[in-house]
């Protein structure tokens, strides 16, 4: 039997002009602020998702994936976001193996997509 494995390489998706726009917009204390709450936002909920996705109510899965979107929206995470819609269509569906696909992926992207965003932060500084 040969066993193929998959690696899992994908690169989140990120708008760093998003980022200059709430600096424009906000100013410079203003933009941190709102971008350290994001992401310690984005950080608590796709913890949380490990235990509401078990939760035969996927209205409560569907929230937390649609504020993920919105966060994830808010600070150029593009990928993360396009992620977050892939899953909320999977639940519109009840499709239950892509649903496990797509949260696992969604996690995973999210992930990589907070380590970037804190990458360019410290880039910017």
């Amino acid at each position: 039997m040969v066993v193929t494995y998959l690696r899992q390489n994908e690169m989140p998706g990120f708008d760093p002009d998003r980022l200059t726009e709430l600096y424009v917009k906000l100013g410079e204390a203003g933009a941190e602020d709102v971008i350290c709450r994001v992401m310690e936002d984005l950080a608590t909920r796709l913890a949380d998702i490990h235990d509401v996705q078990g939760i035969a109510d996927d209205r409560l899965l569907q929230q937390a994936v649609r504020n993920i979107a919105e966060l994830a929206g808010k600070i150029g995470l593009t990928g993360l976001f396009r992620v977050a819609l892939d899953v909320e269509y999977c639940l519109n569906f009840k499709d239950y193996p892509a649903r496990a696909a797509t949260i696992t992926r969604m996690l995973r992207i999210g992930e990589k997509s907070l380590t970037t965003i804190w990458d360019h932060r410290d880039l910017s500084i």
